[in-house]
């Protein structure tokens, strides 16, 4: 069975239909790679699997239990987080306190917290700073750091990388690899060397639809379907 199945799942929002019956199964482990160009259903998919939007007709399965018509507080309860690509958090309160709020009794994990120090050293440096005063990157780090501080089967990642510095990138793509040997990542996004780097498992979305999944290997051993459906040239 796979962690999380898509089934036939349409989302419009507003009088506009976004999704045309997605069809997707995301299997337990590892990175499963979610791409497509600007504006082809990347975030709706995220959104619309946290129960943000809802689709209908479809559904959303996780571990066999339907989501479709649960409370996105529900759905995080299950053990699924959300990194939005605004990141998510709140600019006048420090570091320690977007922290506590992330978790489920307002109480850290001991290793959970020297875990995300030891993957983040720069939250630790700026503990009590406040979070609009971090650089672009550092709040990066303390999005996904929200994620994590509870214990999570499934993490949706959406565009982490938008306008980092590569040695930040080359930073998160290596916390991605540790945070993926014990939870599955769900990530949307556009850079492709950072996406092929992390990716197992893949597929593309295109104006609404899946138009392609495997092996991130074989999609990035052929670069006549990378030109096809992302218009990334060899």
């Amino acid at each position: 069975m796979s962690l999380l199945s898509l089934n036939a799942m349409q989302t419009s929002i507003g009088q506009y239909a976004v999704l045309h019956d997605v069809t997707l199964e995301v299997p337990e482990g590892g990175v499963f790679v979610l791409l497509g160009r600007n504006g082809a259903g990347k975030t709706t998919t995220l959104r619309s699997i946290m129960g943000l939007w809802k689709p209908s007709p479809g559904s959303v399965r996780f571990r066999g239990t339907d989501l479709t018509e649960m409370h996105t507080a529900d759905i995080a309860r299950l053990g699924i987080a959300f990194v939005p690509e605004d990141m998510g958090i709140f600019g006048g309160l420090t570091v320690e306190e977007n922290l506590i709020l992330a978790t489920a009794n307002g109480r850290f994990d001991t290793a959970a917290l020297e875990r995300i120090w030891r993957l983040f050293p720069a939250l630790e440096t700026f503990w009590t700073k406040a979070a609009w005063s971090l650089s672009g990157g550092q709040k990066q780090m303390l999005s996904v750091a929200r994620a994590i501080i509870e214990p999570r089967e499934l993490i949706l990642i959406d565009e982490p990388t938008k306008g980092l510095a590569p040695s930040i990138i080359d930073a998160m793509a290596e916390a991605f690899r540790e945070i993926a040997t014990n939870t599955t990542i769900l990530l949307v996004e556009q850079n492709f060397e950072f996406a092929r780097a992390l990716g197992r498992d893949m597929a593309v979305i295109d104006d609404g639809r899946i138009a392609h999944t495997g092996s991130m290997a074989d999609f990035t051993a052929n670069t006549d379907l990378q030109e096809s459906l992302l218009s990334l040239s060899a």
